[in-house]
Order: structure tokens, then C-alpha cells, then sequence
């Protein structure tokens, strides 16, 4: 039997099959358990040209080798199977002389694996027709099935004619509507034309080759049933295809009345469409046409409303005898987010109310007339016949969400044990910085105090990290990974440059030569805070191989990065009892992170730092007595339709500093740095934040131009530091709120909502300059940077939190400096948008109860026409300055 195996190491599949036609299915069993070994040895194997040429081979004879259908199904659904590219027609072949019941089993085990096991159809479909079998409608072989007939551009048949040919197109259709997420692929494969699925199906279902009345309801109930976008869109195309007659539409108005209240928008839009046309045919019922209204105006959509009221006044015109029932329907609109809406209902009211002559219904319409804005209310006054004192707004009280508050990270691990766990944990999911930090300090201390227990609990831990494999074929070796790394260090890569040292993996060249040269980063705007961050890592990496320290003096006391100058002094303390050396980067960076805004606390440290009369003591004690300027001196720079910021040299930060973190201190350039770089990982953010927790300000000039990417050119993510930002210490200046507003206006929903969280953080702690943030805003969107539209779907957003006065404080510094624009014709004048921001502004107003004058409203009010910019800017100034009652 070695001649069938020789056969299929040698890659020689003709050879093979004709072995296997002489065996007999004892001999075939029989010298499946060598091909079995021959499969093993190929798991094992590189994927190099031998394993390539053995599968094929393999694959054809594990299937003629087994008997059972489950082994077989089993064996070629495998996922070392799937590169052998044997063809379904040979596999065929080899099972053609199976029992019919047994090819049944077969076909319907194959046809139940996931799509993703790549059961190719042919072979599937293959064994229906071999087996007699009924055909399976899984989502797999349906899918197929989509996939070969769609197939037809290669060929000169048309999915019509592919479609004719097929036996099994009925059933295939109905499970077609029942597979899950089957929309997106349906839709991409269905096409526009006449070679499309969405005219076939139609053609197909006129010629009555298909159940027409079973596809309708099919779709229909798809649409019903809810899922993906893409599953919406395909199956709603299909529907449309299919033109229903007015007697399909009648059939079905409960299903329409379901779609139009919980549909996606587009499936809600063509039930209002059927809706309304049955309606103004007078096929609904007044009681129908008020459950429909009741439905759509509870919805969101302004165009789904809008397309209602106009709707509901077509039919009262027509015939006035509704109104009792469809004007209390009607008034749910006075709900509605948006005002002009509002002030649509509230004309169709007025315009109808004389034909209301319940006075239940009366109070009904004047008791949902308190949900209008102020400047509607007043007018339901005397047109409902409400009570005046019902409308009188009440006090508004700001109600921001609670500032977040740092918290102490726990105490290093006590165990080695423990601290195997939590490097581990670090290492699968990358933490915060107070996790890294902990992490840090852990591995300092126990390799201090205890080197082989810690190496010996980090075992496990280690066993599967590529620098830890002799034998795994990496390309390069661990000190060439780590020599190249020291470009961008990120934290993932510092831990394992610190186990890698543990492990002996790291020569001593490697380590001493960033501390002795410096580190190789690239020289752009972000490399002094990557540069800091690296040259402590590589710090205590070396020390770890020569002279282990006892514990780090830089580990913070609170999450932000945040060190107290107290616990600064005691750990200086326990170096000089103990006769440790202190380490130059890690002693920098606690200095950088020592809180000194507390100027009491500060001077008291600095006083018992002086005592303990070493370098490092007298260095602290001069660090938190410095009076100097604390932020260098910056100004504004346009580039394009961004605002940018540089700012010059601070000296602080380079004297008495290593020559790594000097630059941390060096002036910032718009146009002299290059700002393309390699810091792509956005966990760098947190830790830089955490280099400089007392000069966030410093730190976001050089992520300003990062941040502008955001709302310029629609990067994702590009914002995702603002919470981490926000939470941080420091002057909230200039920098920090350019970052801000270029969060509000981020083309991605996550960036502008991590913007908003930052925006109500500041705001918590009082640190937000709304009147700066506005004037930013404002020079933004006229210069193109910020979207009106993005920027309104921010403000909206961190309104609906409560802070309407935040807000309000916000945009009245912004649109000041867009009416301008727009009444004098600049080049930055713009509507677009504009009406949107207009109404988030009306509507925080409102709320806050704002009064007084805004530049250039009035202007823009007084324009004729109804569009949105102008009912907006009247609804504003109505609001900022509020008609007394009659």
C-alpha cells in the first residue's frame, strides 16, 4: 500500500485516483490510517512547493478512503483541505459509486458547514443530482447557488435563462428570503439592467414560473422581519421591482401600517408612500390614517413627517369630517424635534381647528400645544384658546454629567505570581496608563528583589512570544526587531523589550547603545513626546541587565500620569538608605510629573527634599520652587483650511534635563517639522499625556495637527485622545480647544462623541472657555475646515445631556462670525448647514432661557422666503428676545 502513499507525497493526483479505482473498499479503509500519518506530516510541514503538490493528491484519496458520510463531510469541509483546489468534477467522480441514500447524507451534512468552510457549490449541487435528494436551502448552499448564477458574465446565458434552466428555482427563491444577512451579498451580485436579478425574478414571477403572490408576501415579511441596512435595501428594491397592483397594496395595509412605525427609514418611507396613496384613493379609514399618523410622527425623520402633514392636509381639504379624529393624531408633531415640523402642524391645525366641535378634543389639541418651543406656544395661546399660565416656562437648572476623577492605581502585585497575571492580562489586551505603569513597576521591583522566582512565574507567560522561539524561522533576530523598534517604542513593544532582557534575549550592546546615542526616531512633530516615553523603557531595561533597580521613582500616583511631590521625596528617601543609584530617565520623568499646581504642598516637599542632601533631593527642591514660566509663548499659523499653533523654545525643560527628554521643551513649527510620521498606534496618545500631566497644552499643540485630520480629511480615530485630553492637567489653553473643535466637526461619529465627552469634562471641572471654543469654530467653518452640519450633530448631542447653557455659550460666539459672512457675500459664506446649527442654537437658547442680541441675526431673519436658514434665525431671535403676550 506505500505505492498509493508514495503517490500522493509525490503530488501525482492522476496516479492516485487510478490506485484508488483498484481497491476495494476493505483496501481503501485499510490505508486510510497511512494517509492519516501523511496528513499529520504536512500540518507539521513549511507550506513550501512539496505540500503544495501533496494535497490535491491527499484530498481525493481521504475521501474515497473513508466510508462514512460524517468522516467524508468531515474530511473535506477541513481546513487544511481548502488550498487544494481539487476539482468538484473529480471529487464526483470518486463518489459516483456510492449508494444514493448515502450521497443524500452527504450532501445535506456538506450543505449544513458555514459558508466559511468553502464547500464549493458544484460539488454540492452535484451530489442533489446524483442523489435524487431533495435540494438544501441552508444559507451556504444558498449563498452558492447566488454566487454560480451570477456567474453568467463569463458566459453568454443571462440570469434569466440560467434561472429558467434550474430545477430547483422555486424552492431556491422561497429559502432566499429566509437566509440571514443574505442582503448585502444578494444585492452586489444582483446588478442594474436587464441582466439583473431584480428583472429576472420580475420577469420570472409575471410568466408565473414563480409564485408572484408568494415572492410579494416573501418580501414583504423579510422587510418585516428587520436586519442590516444592506438586507433593507436589496429586498425593498425587489419590492419596488415587483410594481404591486392597488389590489396588492389593499391587501396588505396592516403590513404597511407595521413597516411605517418600526421600518429603517427608506422601508418606512415607500410604506407611507403605499400609504398615502391608498388614503387619498379613500381606501383607508379615518381610525387607519390616524394609527399611521401616530406611527410616522412618532419617528424621528423630518422628512417622514413633513411627507405626513402635508399628507393629512391633502385629506382634510378633501373632506373636513376627519378632523376629530386625525387633528389629536396631528398634534403628536408638537413633539417633534425639530421646529419647523412643529410650526407645520400647528398651521395645519389652526388652519382646520373650526371643524373641531368636541371641546374634549379642543383641550386635547391645547394640552399637547405645551410641547412647542416658546415662540409656537405663545401663538397656541389664542389660537387653541389655551391658558396662558400654562405655558410659562419653568427655571432651567444646567445639569452637567460629573467630572471624572483620577484614582490611585493599586499597589504593585506581592507575588511574582501575581505579577505573571497581570503582565499577561497587559500583553492580550493593552491597557491604560495606570495598568502599564503598575505593570512596570511590578517587574522593576520583583527583579530587584527576587530575579528567578519572577523569571520562573513568567515561563508561561513568555513561551509563545516570538522573540522567546529558537526555532520559529523569525526572520530577524530580537536585537535587530528591538534596534529598529527604538524608532517608535509603544508600550507593547517596551514590555517586551523588558521580558526579552529578563529572558536573556537582548544582548548588552543593544540595550546601551539608545541610552549612550539616543533613540533613532523619526524628527516630526510628535517625536520628543515618543522619544521620552522610549528612553525610560530602554533605561530600565539596561539597568535590569546590569544594576536592577529597586523600584521606579516615576510610577504615578494617580491614572492621569499624575505624581504626588510627597511620595516623590519618600521613594527619593528609600534610594539613599538604600545606596541605590538613581536612574537619569526615570528620575526625569518623575520630575515631570510631580504635581506643583499645589503651590503649599509643593513648597513643603521641596523643603524635606532639600534635607535628605543628595543631587537628586536638591534638583526636586528647585523643580517645585521654580517660578518661571510654565508654557512657552505660541502663536496662530494658517496651513490650507487649517488653523495650526507654534510656540517657541521652554528652558525649563532643557536644562539639567537627559538629552532625550530635552526636546520636550524645543519650539514647534508649522511648516519647518515634518508632520507625516510612524507613531501610528493610538495607545501612544494616553502614555504621552502622562509624560506631561501638568502641560497637556504642550502635549496637544504638537496633537493638533493630528486632530485637524479628524474634520480635514475624515480620518477615523484621529480624535480619540480628546477624553484622555480633557481629563488631564494643565492650562486648558489655546491648543487644547483648537483640538476640541476639530473633534466637533470629525467626519466619524466615535471622534465627534469623544469630542463631546471632552467638551462636558472641561466643562465639569470648569475649564472650558466657551467663548473661545465659539470664535475657534466660527474661523473653522469659514475657512472650510468644520462642517456646519457635523459640527450641529455635536452640539446636539452634548445638549441632550442638559447642558443647553454650555452649549448656547458655545454658539454665540460662532455664528456671529458665519451671518457675517454670509450677509456680506465672503468667500467663506455658505447656508449649507448653517440652518441646522441655527436650530441646535434656538433650541439651547430656549432651554437656557438666553436673552440679549446676537450680531448679525437679525439680518439674516428679516431674508425673505421659509427656508430653513430663515425660519431658524426668526425662531432664534424670537427666542434671545421674546414678543410680550398680548
Amino acid at each position: 500500500m506505500s505505492v498509493l502513499t508514495d503517490a500522493v507525497r509525490a503530488g501525482r493526483t492522476a496516479e492516485v485516483v487510478s490506485l484508488l479505482d483498484e481497491l476495494t473498499d476493505g483496501e481503501r479503509r485499510a490505508v486510510f490510517g497511512e494517509l492519516k500519518n501523511v496528513r499529520k506530516e504536512l500540518r507539521a510541514a513549511p507550506w513550501d512547493a512539496d505540500s503544495r503538490r501533496a494535497y490535491p493528491p491527499l484530498y481525493v484519496a481521504g475521501v474515497a478512503c473513508q466510508t462514512g458520510a460524517a468522516a467524508v463531510a468531515t474530511w473535506i469541509a477541513a481546513a487544511d483541505m481548502r488550498w487544494s483546489r481539487t476539482s468538484p468534477a473529480l471529487l464526483l467522480r470518486i463518489l459516483g459509486d456510492r449508494e444514493p441514500s448515502w450521497l443524500a447524507d452527504l450532501t445535506h451534512r456538506l450543505a449544513q458547514r458555514p459558508e466559511s468552510a468553502g464547500v464549493p457549490y458544484e460539488l454540492m449541487a452535484g451530489l442533489v443530482r446524483l442523489s435524487g435528494c431533495p435540494v438544501p436551502t441552508t444559507d451556504a448552499y444558498v449563498r452558492g447557488w447566488l454566487g454560480h448564477v451570477a456567474g453568467t458574465w463569463q458566459r453568454a446565458e443571462s440570469v434569466l435563462d440560467r434561472l429558467r434552466q434550474d430545477p430547483y428555482l422555486p424552492q431556491l427563491v422561497a429559502a432566499l428570503f429566509e437566509t440571514e444577512d443574505v442582503g448585502g451579498f444578494f444585492g452586489w451580485l444582483a446588478g442594474d439592467g436587464p441582466n439583473s436579478w431584480y428583472g429576472a425574478l420580475t420577469q420570472l414571477a409575471d410568466e408565473g414560473t414563480l409564485d408572484r403572490g408568494a415572492m410579494v408576501d416573501a418580501c414583504v415579511a423579510r422587510l418585516l422581519r428587520g436586519g442590516s441596512t444592506a438586507d433593507q435595501r436589496a429586498f425593498l428594491r425587489l419590492l419596488k421591482e415587483l410594481s404591486l397592483t392597488p389590489a396588492e397594496q389593499r391587501g396588505r395595509i396592516a403590513d404597511w401600517l407595521a413597516l411605517v412605525c418600526d421600518a429603517a427609514s427608506p422601508v418606512a418611507s415607500h410604506a407611507q408612500s403605499v400609504l398615502g396613496s391608498l388614503a387619498l384613493a379613500g381606501e383607508l379609514t379615518q381610525r387607519q390614517l390616524a394609527e399611521m399618523t401616530d406611527a410616522v410622527l412618532f419617528r424621528t425623520e423630518r422628512k417622514l413627517a413633513r411627507a405626513q402633514i402635508v399628507l393629512l392636509g391633502k385629506v382634510l381639504t378633501r373632506d373636513g369630517s376627519g378632523a376629530e379624529t386625525l387633528l389629536p393624531a396631528l398634534a403628536q408633531a408638537f413633539g417633534h424635534e425639530d421646529s419647523d415640523v412643529q410650526e407645520r402642524a400647528l398651521k395645519l391645525v389652526e388652519r382646520h381647528l373650526r371643524k373641531v366641535g368636541s371641546a374634549q378634543t379642543r383641550a386635547e389639541l391645547a394640552a399637547a400645544a405645551e410641547q412647542l418651543v416658546p415662540a409656537l406656544r405663545m401663538r397656541a395661546v389664542s389660537a387653541l384658546g389655551a391658558e396662558r399660565a400654562a405655558f410659562e416656562p419653568s427655571a432651567y437648572e444646567e445639569t452637567l454629567p460629573p467630572a471624572p476623577r483620577p484614582v490611585r492605581p493599586a499597589p504593585a502585585p506581592a507575588s511574582a505570581a501575581e505579577v505573571a497575571e497581570e503582565v499577561s492580562a497587559l500583553m492580550a489586551a493593552e491597557g491604560d496608563v495606570a495598568t502599564f505603569e503598575r505593570a512596570l513597576d511590578a517587574l522593576v521591583r520583583h527583579a530587584h528583589r527576587d530575579r528567578g522566582t519572577l523569571l520562573e512565574a513568567l515561563t508561561p507567560v513568555v513561551a509563545r512570544r516570538w522573540w522567546n522561539r529558537p526555532d520559529s524561522g523569525y526572520v530577524r533576530h530580537p536585537d535587530d526587531h528591538f534596534s529598529r523598534a527604538n524608532r517608535v517604542l509603544t508600550a507593547a513593544d517596551g514590555l517586551d523589550l523588558l521580558l526579552a532582557t529578563l529572558r536573556g534575549r537582548v544582548r548588552t550592546a543593544t540595550l546601551s547603545a539608545p541610552i549612550q546615542h539616543g533613540t533613532a526616531d523619526q524628527a516630526c512633530v510628535h517625536s520628543p513626546l515618543s522619544r521620552a516615553f522610549a528612553a525610560r523603557l530602554w533605561e530600565v531595561a539596561y539597568r535590569l541587565r546590569t544594576e536592577p533597580l529597586p523600584f521606579l521613582l516615576s510610577t504615578p500616583t494617580w491614572s492621569t500620569g499624575l505624581l504626588e511631590p510627597d511620595e516623590l521625596v519618600a521613594r527619593l528617601d528609600a534610594y539613599r538608605r538604600l545606596g541605590a543609584r538613581v536612574s537619569a530617565a526615570d528620575f526625569a520623568q518623575a520630575l515631570l510629573r510631580v504635581r506643583r499646581a499645589d503651590r503649599a504642598a509643593a513648597e513643603a516637599a521641596a523643603g524635606r527634599a532639600a534635607a535628605l542632601g543628595t543631587a537628586e533631593g536638591a534638583r526636586l527642591a528647585a523643580w517645585l520652587t521654580y517660578e518661571g514660566p510654565d508654557l512657552p509663548a505660541g502663536r496662530r499659523r494658517s496651513s490650507g483650511t487649517r488653523i495650526l499653533l507654534e510656540c517657541g523654545e521652554l528652558l525649563q525643560l532643557q536644562e539639567d534635563f537627559p538629552a532625550e527628554f530635552r526636546p520636550l521643551g524645543g519650539p514647534v513649527s508649522v511648516f519647518g517639522e515634518r508632520w507625516h510620521c510612524y507613531h501610528w498606534d493610538p495607545g501612544l496618545r494616553g502614555h504621552w499625556l502622562a509624560v506631561l500631566p501638568e502641560r497637556r497644552e504642550l502635549v496637544a499643540t504638537r496633537l493638533l495637527r493630528e486632530a485637524s485630520t479628524a474634520a480635514v480629511d475624515d480620518v477615523r480615530g484621529a480624535a480619540a485622545f480628546l477624553p484622555l485630553l480633557a481629563e488631564s492637567g494643565g492650562a486648558a489653553g489655546e491648543a487644547v480647544h483648537l483640538c476640541l473643535a476639530y473633534g466637533l466637526g470629525a467626519r466619524q461619529p466615535q471622534d465627534r462623541l469623544a469630542a463631546v465627552d471632552a467638551l462636558l469634562t472641561l466643562a465639569a471641572r470648569g475649564q472650558l472657555d466657551g467663548a473661545r471654543l465659539g470664535a475657534d469654530l466660527g474661523q473653522l467653518i469659514r475657512r472650510g475646515a468644520v462642517k456646519p452640519l457635523r459640527l450641529a450633530e455635536s452640539a446636539r448631542t452634548a445638549a441632550a445631556t442638559g447642558a443647553s447653557a454650555t452649549i448656547w455659550g458655545m454658539l454665540r460666539h460662532t455664528l456671529p462670525v458665519l451671518l457675517a459672512e454670509l450677509a456680506v457675500g465672503g468667500p467663506g459664506a455658505s447656508a449649507r448647514g448653517l440652518g441646522e446649527l441655527l436650530a441646535v442654537a434656538a433650541e439651547c437658547a430656549e432651554r437656557a432661557g438666553a436673552r440679549g442680541e446676537l450680531p448679525h441675526l437679525a439680518q439674516t431673519a428679516q431674508r425673505r422666503g421659509s427656508s430653513r436658514l430663515v425660519s431658524q434665525a426668526r425662531r432664534l431671535r424670537s427666542a434671545l428676545a421674546p414678543e410680550p403676550a398680548a
